[in-house]
């Protein structure tokens, strides 16, 4: 009989934890809860702490209420200059109305294409009207609120809050890169070619000088080696003239050797003149005696 009790009671138990279990719910302080009934919603609850619903007819969905993070992919933006760049950027949300949220995106996965497609229209439409230098400047940060601010102004209708918008990166196109590259690679060749053609024709400069310097101290050596030989021929003839007037037979016999030894130096060489020949008068017996 207590066997035939006991069976029934722990059913009645099991059914009371069930009911029990789909009664009560939490709601933690980084989450907020709705309520739903057959679809419809019932409730809202924004409060952490225990809650109740109707089990089994009630169900609960969960959304968060941190600030939660979208990283947008790179996006070409048109300048106003016409320049194309690419800019990664992501955006900081929060769900500050999560009735409106769910009712329009359901739930994050839904709000990700929608706030994405949003984020990219807005910062075109605000980059689209600068320069891509000033992107690279300091009003970038000025740049970044005012898309925000677009942002927000649109994603009010679904029921959140943007906390922020960040520029990651702004990178040219590959195809932007290379034509830059190469115009750089360009110039820079141009350069070293002037810097060659500067450096020979400064090579050219200082060779010339150097030529036309070598050239006048060359004629300057030989004017003065020209003024030294005159000086010394002039001496010299001055000391043979002073010796001439001196002993003016001693002088004829000395410039007289002086031309034999010269003319008699190679044992090879022939004179064919007349034995009365002035040049042989100090051979002659009448010169040898005086």
């Amino acid at each position: 009989m207590t066997r035939i009790i006991a069976i029934p009671l722990l059913i009645l138990l099991a059914i009371g934890s069930v009911v029990l279990f789909n009664t009560f719910y939490t709601v933690n302080p980084a989450q907020q809860a709705i309520v739903l009934q057959f679809g419809q919603i019932k409730d809202v609850e924004e409060k952490p702490g225990l809650k109740w619903k109707i089990p089994f007819i009630q169900q609960v969905i969960y959304l968060e209420k941190r600030v939660l993070d979208l990283d947008i992919p790179s996006e070409e933006v048109v300048a106003a200059d016409q320049k194309r760049y690419l800019v990664n950027a992501f955006v900081r949300y929060q769900i500050d109305n999560p009735l409106k949220f769910y009712q329009s995106v359901g739930n994050e996965f839904g709000l990700q294409p929608k706030l994405a497609e949003l984020l990219e229209s807005k910062m075109r439409e605000v980059l689209g009207r600068q320069t891509f230098e000033t992107l690279l400047s300091e009003e970038r940060a000025a740049l970044m609120l005012e898309i925000r601010d677009a942002v927000n102004g649109t994603a009010e209708n679904f029921g959140i809050d943007v906390v922020d918008v960040r520029i990651l990166r702004v990178d040219l196109p590959t195809q932007n890169s290379d034509a830059i590259f190469e115009r750089m690679r360009t110039a820079r060749q141009r350069e070293a070619s002037e810097l060659r053609a500067q450096g020979r024709e400064e090579a050219e400069r200082i060779r010339a000088d150097a030529d036309r310097e070598k050239a006048v101290l060359l004629a300057e050596a030989r004017r003065d080696s020209e003024i030294i030989r005159g000086e010394g021929d002039a001496e010299r003839n001055r000391i043979f003239a002073e010796a001439f007037n001196r002993d003016p037979e001693f002088f004829d016999f000395y410039r007289t050797m002086q031309a034999y030894r010269a003319s008699l130096a190679d044992p090879d060489t022939t004179l064919v003149l007349s034995p009365d020949s002035d040049f042989f008068r100090f051979f002659s017996e009448d010169q040898g005696s005086r």
